[in-house]
């Protein structure tokens, strides 16, 4: 009897050599690129989504990058100033930790700054993110965006819709073939930690309430050696 591809057993040691692979990959790629391009910048993320990461990746094909494992990426730059690749890089060692990569390009860093100090792209949030705002569905009939927009400017909810928001703590009810919130509810307050109930209801009114974001923190000129924090340059 054939055995059972479920039953198949992955040693430690072949997902250990692959682990090692791809951090010696990374190690080996962030430093090429120092060598390649003229400026490193550290940036964090707010939001993640890897559909707009490579929406980035392609608008800057000439560019190169990584968001991987931090502790790689800085053994790779160099954490001390006796470790480091090249002159200062080790300065970008503290920009190193969370929701961060890196970016090399060669082109000019006011035109990358000015570039993503204006670039966001809106989702619907997940949970366990922060809600931005709060969001407050009158009583009365329901419409599809939940008093989003004018009433002139919207349609009523289908009433195929009531069980699934039963489901999700809405008190709603049938009336006249028309779904009828009891009450004012109060989806989500803002600055609260949103659950997979909330998240699910945002969504079902079309409420886009995340922001992805790339922050530039500081960069690194292979020209000078020199570090600029982009905070400071704001001021």
């Amino acid at each position: 009897m054939p055995r059972s591809k479920r039953a198949k057993v992955i040693t430690l040691s072949k997902t250990e050599k692959k682990g090692k692979e791809l951090n010696t990959r990374l190690f080996t790629n962030v430093r090429e690129s120092v060598d390649k391009y003229q400026y490193l910048f550290v940036f964090s993320v707010e939001n993640m989504r890897n559909t707009y990461l490579k929406e980035v990746r392609t608008e800057f094909g000439d560019s190169r990058l990584f968001f991987g494992k931090t502790k790689v990426m800085a053994k790779a730059l160099g954490a001390t100033p006796e470790e480091e690749y090249q002159p200062n890089l080790s300065q970008l060692r503290k920009h190193l930790v969370g929701n961060v990569g890196l970016f090399f390009t060669s082109q000019p860093p006011e035109q990358v700054l000015s570039h993503f100090a204006s670039y966001n792209r809106t989702d619907y949030a997940r949970a366990g993110t922060e809600a931005p705002r709060t969001f407050t569905i009158p009583a009365g009939v329901l419409y599809s965006r939940g008093g989003e927009v004018p009433v002139e400017e919207d349609v009523p909810l289908p009433h195929s819709r009531e069980p699934a928001l039963r489901a999700l703590g809405m008190p709603v009810s049938m009336v006249k073939r028309q779904v009828v919130l009891d009450g004012d509810y109060e989806v989500c307050r803002q600055g609260e930690v949103l659950d997979s109930r909330q998240t699910r209801l945002l969504k079902a009114f079309g409420v886009v309430a995340a922001e992805f974001r790339l922050l530039m923190l500081a960069y690194w000129s292979a020209a000078t050696n020199e570090v600029k924090e982009v905070d400071a340059m704001e001021e």
